[in-house]
């Protein structure tokens, strides 16, 4: 066990490395971040902000040196850097499974090779190779990189109107790629899991994501499923966790189709998007109990208090001014998180707010509201 006043570095500075930090200081960590770019998000609120190249071993053994626990907060960390790490200080969660998650050749390959239900799929490295993966799929699929890919870049769907196999390629840039076959869904939904190392592992009450331009717009929590879906989409979660040979925080991403079965679509090994309601509205958030897992503290409580729905604040908000916060935080039953990012760029997270109510549905109607006085 890494006990409090103990130092927790992470790797990135973004709005999860700084809504972790915020965790670990209020149960007495001090926090190291460790992150390319001057003045982020997390390096305001750490004890020390180092920003170094990912491949500067000088500049990660400081960072090893200063912390007692390091973790990362996205999955864009050369494996390079992690493994560096993981042989001078304790590292969760583990190399493997950054490098796994990172890249979603590796990750589905996990998914199929470890019985975990996912859509069909098959790697493309070449025109030829995508000719024979939609022969084998079919269409509607949807062609997406391999690697650095994330709300909804580097995807491109394809159907029976698209161009023929030559211009796909071309659009697509030539890359690396997975072709996967179209999951019919009725909803997506995630689950945060976490891992420590005695064993112990929970999962949070699940949310129903509804995405808007492949970005999150809201969670929903509970998520309006049935208690058997939920049930079965908590084990899975675990099952994924356990296979992983997770320590820390996975958010397991899931889509449920139209029959009533679940698939995974991807695995994010960190807090998530979709966890940001815990904040506001369960016993323990999803960056304390992620400070838990990585330190070996017991898991805490993830009981959900009230309903609750998250909504993301994208750049799109500002349209060269700055909103008006007014109307969020006038409301009791609105809860504003800003990120502190300098910049606000179309399509950027640049901060949240929660709603909560005494059902799911007046949350979000008051949710829809809410948003809209931006």
């Amino acid at each position: 066990m890494i006990e409090p006043g103990a130092t927790i570095g992470i790797l990135g500075g973004g709005q999860l490395g700084r809504m972790t930090g915020q965790a670990a200081r209020a149960l007495g960590y001090g926090f190291v971040v460790y992150e390319p770019q001057e003045n982020c998000p997390a390096g305001h609120v750490a004890d020390m902000e180092i920003n170094a190249d990912y491949a500067d071993e000088s500049a990660l053994q400081l960072l090893a040196d200063a912390a007692d626990v390091v973790t990362y907060e996205f999955e864009n960390v050369p494996s390079e850097a992690t493994h560096y790490l993981g042989r001078h200080r304790k590292l969760h969660p583990r190399p493997e499974i950054l490098h796994t998650c990172q890249n979603r050749e590796r990750e589905k390959t996990f998914l199929r090779d470890s019985g975990i239900p996912c859509a069909p799929f098959a790697i493309v490295d070449s025109e030829e190779d995508l000719a024979a993966a939609l022969e084998k799929i079919g269409t509607p699929c949807v062609l997406k990189t391999a690697a650095f890919g994330y709300d909804g870049k580097g995807q491109l769907k394809i159907d029976d109107d698209s161009p023929n196999v030559s211009e796909i390629w071309k659009q697509f840039g030539k890359h690396r790629a997975v072709l996967e076959g179209w999951m019919d869904f009725e909803m997506e939904i995630s689950v945060m899991v976490a891992a420590n190392e005695q064993g112990e592992i929970a999962t949070f009450p699940i949310a129903e994501n509804i995405h808007t331009n492949h970005i999150l717009d809201y969670s929903i929590v509970p998520a309006r499923i049935s208690k058997d879906l939920s049930e079965r989409a908590e084990e899975l979660a675990k099952e994924v966790a356990r296979k992983l040979g997770l320590v820390g925080l996975l958010g397991v991403e899931l889509f449920v189709l139209k029959d009533g079965a679940l698939a995974v679509n991807e695995l994010a090994p960190r807090p998530h998007n979709s966890g940001h309601y815990t904040i506001d509205a369960c016993v323990t958030s999803q960056f304390e109990q992620f400070v838990r897992a990585v330190c070996g503290l017991p898991l805490g409580s993830t009981e959900l208090l009230r309903p609750v729905v998250m909504v993301n604040i994208l750049g799109d908000a500002w349209q060269g001014r700055t909103p008006d916060w007014s109307s969020l935080l006038r409301h009791p039953q609105a809860k504003l998180h800003l990120y502190g990012k300098k910049q606000a760029r179309v399509g950027r997270k640049m901060g949240h707010f929660c709603v909560l109510a005494d059902s799911v549905d007046e949350a979000f109607a008051l949710a829809r509201e809410l948003k809209s006085s931006l």
